[in-house]
C-alpha cells in the first residue's frame, strides 16, 4: 500500500468516475485504475462497485477510504509544520463561499490580503452550505465561510461577525411607510425568497415562523442571486430580506427600499470553518483578521440580536 494509491482512492470517492480522478491526479486513467485494482487485491476487498454509474463506494470501501482521508492529511501535516517553524507564508488556500455572502465580503478583503501575502495562491468557489461541508470533509476545501452553527463534529467554526437581515421593500409597498418593521406586519404573498438549497431561505424561513406558507397559484421565480430579488422589488414588486452587508455599498436612492426590523433584530452568524486536522492554522489567523479589520466593528458583537438559524 502506498500514499499514491491513497491518494488516486480518495480522488475516485471524490469525483466519483476514474477518468475525472485522473485528470485530478495528472495521470492516466489506465495508470490509475491499476493501482487501484493492486489497492484491491492486496486488501482483499473491493473498494467500488463499477457497475453504476456514477460508481458506488461499497460500505467496506467507505471505511478504508475515511481512514485513507485521515493518513494523508497527517501526512499533509510534515510540509506544513516544516513550513510553520521556518516561519513561510506561503502556499494554496481554497475558499468555499456561499452565494448570498460572497458579493458582500469577498471585495471588502480580497485585495489587501493579497497585497500583504503574495506568495499564498487563493482559489475562492460559491457554493451553497452543504456543497462547502461536504467538500470540507473531503479536503477539497481548506476553509469555508458561511452560517453558523453547523453542528458538524468534525469541522470547527471561528465566529467572524453577525449581521443584521434586512428588508428590501417596494417604495409603492404599504410596509415602506413604517420606520421599522415587525414581524406581525409581514405579508408572505409578498415576499421573494431563494430557490430551495440556500441557507438564506432557510433563515428568511425561520424569521417568517410557522406563518409562512409557499403558495403554489402564485408567480413562483427560481432563482439562487439575492441580487435579482433586489432588482424584482426596484421594480415595485413585493419585498425581500438582505443581509447587512449588502447594505454597504447602496446608493442614497437604494437605501429608500431598506427597512430595519424591530428589536431584538434577526442576525446570522458568519464563520470561518475548517477541519479539526487542518494543519495551516497561520493562514487562516491571517484570513480571519484580514476578514474582521475590513468589515464595521459593529457587526462582530454577538449580542446584537436575534440570531436566526439556517437548518429548517
Amino acid at each position: 500500500m502506498t500514499l499514491t494509491q491513497l491518494e488516486y482512492l480518495t480522488a475516485i470517492a471524490n469525483y466519483r468516475s476514474f477518468g475525472e480522478a485522473a485528470k485530478h491526479c495528472f495521470v492516466s486513467q489506465p495508470s490509475l485504475s491499476i493501482q487501484i485494482k493492486k489497492l484491491e487485491e492486496e486488501l482483499g476487498v473491493i473498494v467500488f462497485d463499477r457497475s453504476k454509474k456514477p460508481l458506488l463506494v461499497t460500505e467496506v470501501g467507505q471505511i478504508i477510504i475515511d481512514q485513507a482521508r485521515e493518513v494523508l492529511r497527517e501526512t499533509k501535516k510534515i510540509n506544513q509544520l516544516v513550513k510553520m517553524q521556518e516561519d513561510r507564508i506561503e502556499g494554496r488556500l481554497h475558499i468555499g463561499i456561499i452565494p448570498t455572502l460572497s458579493p458582500y465580503l469577498t471585495p471588502l478583503f480580497i485585495k489587501n490580503f493579497i497585497q500583504k501575502y503574495p506568495d499564498i495562491d487563493i482559489i475562492i468557489e460559491e457554493l451553497i452550505s452543504e456543497e462547502i461541508i461536504d467538500k470540507l470533509n473531503s479536503d477539497l476545501l481548506d476553509v469555508g465561510l458561511l452560517a453558523t452553527p453547523l453542528l458538524e463534529p468534525s469541522l470547527v467554526e471561528i465566529p467572524l461577525f453577525y449581521e443584521l437581515f434586512v428588508l428590501y421593500i417596494s417604495t409603492l409597498h404599504p410596509l415602506n411607510d413604517k420606520t421599522k418593521i415587525d414581524f406581525e406586519d409581514l405579508d408572505y404573498d409578498d415576499l421573494w425568497i431563494l430557490k430551495r438549497g440556500h441557507c438564506f431561505r432557510n433563515q428568511s424561513i425561520n424569521i417568517c415562523g410557522e406563518r409562512f406558507e409557499e403558495n403554489e397559484s402564485r408567480l413562483r421565480f427560481e432563482t439562487g442571486s439575492l441580487e435579482t430579488l433586489r432588482l424584482i422589488v426596484e421594480q415595485e414588486f413585493g419585498y425581500t430580506l438582505l443581509p447587512e452587508l449588502a447594505t454597504l455599498q447602496m446608493s442614497e436612492q437604494q437605501m429608500q427600499h431598506v427597512k430595519f426590523f424591530k428589536n431584538p433584530q434577526p442576525v446570522r452568524e458568519i464563520s470561518l470553518v475548517r477541519h479539526r486536522s487542518y494543519i495551516k492554522s497561520k493562514i487562516v489567523n491571517l484570513l480571519e483578521e484580514e476578514i474582521i479589520s475590513a468589515i464595521p466593528t459593529i457587526l462582530t458583537n454577538k449580542d446584537r440580536g436575534k440570531r436566526i438559524d439556517w437548518k429548517v
